[in-house]
């Protein structure tokens, strides 16, 4: 038999990383070991979540790592996406007000909206925060995965959302402000329309860019200085998928008030238009897109050996 050259064993293995490896795995902590209704997450559990601040320093909203240069966010986190030069990024950032010492910052280059967006309750609330410098991803900074077009979630999954936001309805975070975390099960959409209704004159309509999370009874809730940030909900084969942006809600926790947000399957083709590299997934690990391109990936190796004997 024939055998491969030393040039033809590195041409492979650099076509293996490029293809295994060839981004950081997507919504994986490594760091296992408020929100209204929720607790504090522990060091490093969420290593996607962003600080964005604004002028003198201030918390705005929350954010996610989904590549090494953007951020996803929500599109009212941004009243001017023109006027970027006051806002700062922070990444690896556990304590609001504390010391963080794994954390970097990073200024903005540009935000993108979609076109026409005007008010979350009309939908479109969604943001591409393109960095002016990169992150390094570590243990505390690491990206989301995102869900392919058109993936639905389901009433029966109970997702995390994590914040700095308020932890009741007027009453900032306390203290050093460590990162909150609260779970909640997505609700069907009709429900969540129904639940609103309750109250006609809220004149609420939930679209088809939107989904719902939380407690029809109310008492845990994303609120205030959430915006912007994840509802992540955890696929069986693991790995964390973003389902939602935190985009609006009627106060805070109330019963028949869950909170609305971006669905970001909704998106997916809009992300992909602008950025590179994004790791995509279904709400469950059966996904036959994934297995076909391993299959593809892996055929393609065995010809090029069989081309280079």
């Amino acid at each position: 038999m024939g055998r491969l050259t030393s040039c033809s064993w590195i041409v492979l293995v650099v076509l293996n990383g490029l293809w295994v490896g060839e981004a950081q795995e997507c919504g994986r902590p490594p760091m296992i070991n408020r929100i209204v209704g929720g607790s504090s997450a522990a060091d490093g559990a969420w290593p996607w979540q962003v600080d964005i601040q604004g002028e003198k320093s201030k918390h705005v909203c929350g954010g996610t790592i989904i590549s090494e240069n953007w951020v996803l966010s929500a599109a009212h986190c941004f009243p001017n996406p023109n006027d970027i030069s006051g806002y700062l990024i922070y990444a690896g950032r556990q304590q609001l007000n504390g010391w963080n010492p794994d954390e970097t910052s990073h200024r903005i280059s540009r935000v993108v909206v979609p076109l026409g967006y005007t008010d979350p309750q009309l939908g479109q609330d969604i943001a591409l925060v393109e960095l002016a410098t990169p992150f390094v991803y570590t243990e505390r900074i690491q990206p989301v995965c995102l869900p392919y077009a058109n993936v639905e979630f389901t009433s029966d999954m109970r997702c995390m959302i994590t914040g700095w936001g308020d932890i009741r309805e007027g009453v900032a975070l306390q203290g050093v402000g460590p990162l909150q975390e609260v779970q909640v099960p997505i609700i069907d959409s009709q429900i969540c329309q129904d639940m609103f209704l309750t109250n006609p004159t809220e004149n609420i309509d939930i679209r088809p860019d939107m989904m719902c999370a939380g407690f029809q009874q109310g008492g845990k809730d994303s609120c205030q200085g959430d915006s912007g940030g994840p509802l992540a909900c955890q696929i069986s084969d693991g790995s964390w998928v973003q389902a939602g942006i935190v985009s609006f809600g009627l106060g805070c926790a109330e019963a028949n008030r869950p909170g609305v947000y971006a669905k970001v399957s909704s998106f997916t083709n809009f992300i992909q238009t602008h950025v590179g590299g994004i790791q995509l997934k279904s709400s469950s690990n059966h996904n036959w897109a994934d297995r076909v391109l391993v299959l593809i990936r892996t055929l393609t190796l065995l010809v090029l050996v069989q081309l280079l004997r």
